[in-house]
């Protein structure tokens, strides 16, 4: 069948200079937090963002997991340069210390953020970013590269297609939509896919008590994985039981203990993740939730009633019959737009290459981050990005407040300001802050010299330093402020 997507050159939301020549914008796909707020510091440089979100609104993302709570309070939740914005039409912030859910966040921030005068004309939704290249070149072609526009590829709702130059492309497109595979080696299993094509394998982080309510409500449900998606969906399914007893939940992972899910309950800075391990932990030892461990998904089979997981077992091969399964087993990012373009790429994570050690979910387990910015980010190919989750590839381990000083140093950058581009600081509480796991973990930061082998500590390693350490789980948070020009500094977590 032809093809009958058309494509046509624009430079649609470029302005011109003073000299009358056109004027490039930075691209940023996505309009999460991450990509307005990248849209926001690249407006204040004096350069020409445009944004474009394949959702229909703002924030199209976070509203699907909007009945979720996040562990961080507001006043790490806010971009700074969205906050200018914002103050300037006369907005009130939320109150600093409260726990938005993600609809709060869309409705209190993202979208007041997007109605700006600076930015809502540079906004485009229902957009689809098919694919990201050079004009007139491909991968292979290194002549005249650093100078030629970018090509980014969309498509409209209709499927009519268009081609927009970019004088430079910040991928702030997230990971939401690509979950990782149930089965075994990091694929599907067998039948998954049909599973989840007959609704059997619901989406990440249904609204278990609220929406989605009559999807479990007296059912058999498991859900699989380890993180915080897994144990928000079981609290919930927890609280879902005691109105419809008939409820049964089962709860698979493939490590042989779930304690570490439970975190540091009391002794947790964070009252909210705290509490939510010792719910959790009350759950499980009352047998509300039955944990099965060592459960390694083989296959899917449909039944009348809905599916039959297959797992192999310490004690053998196992069968168990449930009506619903929730996945939380994280997410991985959708590479395939950006395959004329040259990445440089960490070999385990698929983040980029200086970021993967020091976020390689295999090493550190409760999370670890380094402050970080444009020189850690770029790739091979001069003026593209990965920013926001995205950049975190498959590490579970994503910080909100990250992803905003990681575009603070890319405008910067792009702007021509090096030495703000170069040093780059977060500002956490000692224990960290933990959105979600729809990748956050926790990230508890310590001083770090910038002279460490990002490889070499584990979780809740201690950082060498001139200055007193920071102790691990300290009685009071007391807000830090983490300060790098290293591009290899790292933080070690603390759990």
């Amino acid at each position: 069948m032809a093809d009958t997507t058309t494509h046509t050159a624009t430079t649609t939301n470029a302005s011109t200079d003073t000299t009358g020549a056109i004027e490039l914008p930075v691209v940023v796909i996505g309009a999460g937090p991450v990509g307005l707020a990248a849209a926001a510091h690249l407006a204040e440089r004096g350069l020409s963002p445009l944004v474009l979100e394949s959702g229909p609104d703002v924030g199209a993302a976070v509203r699907d997991w909007g009945h979720t709570r996040l562990f961080s309070p507001w006043r790490y939740n806010i971009d700074a340069a969205a906050a200018r914005l914002l103050e300037a039409t006369g907005w009130s912030g939320p109150a600093p210390e409260a726990l938005p859910t993600g609809t709060e966040l869309v409705e209190q921030y993202l979208q007041p953020l997007a109605a700006t005068e600076t930015l809502a004309a540079r906004i485009r939704t229902n957009t689809r970013v098919v694919a990201v290249s050079r004009v007139g070149m491909d991968k292979t072609r290194t002549a005249g590269r650093q100078d030629t526009p970018f090509l980014v590829r969309i498509q409209h709702c209709d499927g009519s297609g268009e081609d927009i130059r970019a004088r430079a492309v910040l991928d702030a497109s997230g990971t939401w939509l690509t979950p990782n595979p149930l089965g075994q080696a990091g694929l599907e299993a067998p039948g998954e896919a049909e599973a989840r094509a007959a609704g059997t394998i619901t989406a990440s982080l249904p609204d278990v008590t609220g929406r989605d309510r009559a999807r479990f409500a007296g059912k058999h449900v498991l859900v699989v994985g380890a993180g915080h998606s897994a144990a928000n969906t079981l609290l919930e399914l927890g609280a879902l039981a005691q109105d419809a007893p008939d409820t049964r939940i089962s709860w698979a992972v493939r490590s042989a203990d779930v304690s570490k899910v439970y975190g540091g309950e009391d002794r947790d800075e964070l009252a909210a993740r705290g509490a939510l391990g010792t719910r959790l932990r009350h759950l499980v030892e009352s047998g509300t939730i039955q944990v099965h461990p060592s459960f390694t998904i083989t296959a899917f089979t449909p039944t009348d009633q809905g599916l039959t997981v297959h797992a192999s077992t310490p004690a053998g091969d196992r069968e168990l019959a449930v009506d619903v399964l929730v996945p939380a087993t994280g997410f991985r990012p959708e590479l395939g737009m950006l395959s004329e373009l040259r990445l440089e790429l960490d070999p385990a994570v698929d983040a980029p290459r200086r970021l993967g050690p020091l976020i390689d979910p295999e090493f550190h387990s409760c999370g670890s981050v380094a402050p970080h910015g444009e020189k850690m980010l770029a790739h091979p190919e001069p003026g593209f990005y990965i920013v926001g989750m995205k950049s975190y590839g498959r590490a579970p381990t994503f910080l909100m407040a990250t992803g905003y000083e990681q575009v603070r140093s890319i405008a910067a950058a792009l702007a021509g300001d090096r030495a703000a581009a170069d040093t780059v600081e977060l500002h956490l509480p000692e224990t960290g802050v933990c959105s979600t796991d729809l990748g956050g973990s926790c990230d508890a930061p310590a001083p770090a010299t910038g002279n460490e082998d990002p490889a070499a500590q584990g979780c809740c390693t201690p950082t060498v330093d001139a200055e007193p350490a920071v102790a691990c789980c300290a009685a009071e948070p007391e807000p830090i402020t983490i300060l790098s020009t290293a591009p290899t500094a790292r933080v070690s977590a603390c759990c």
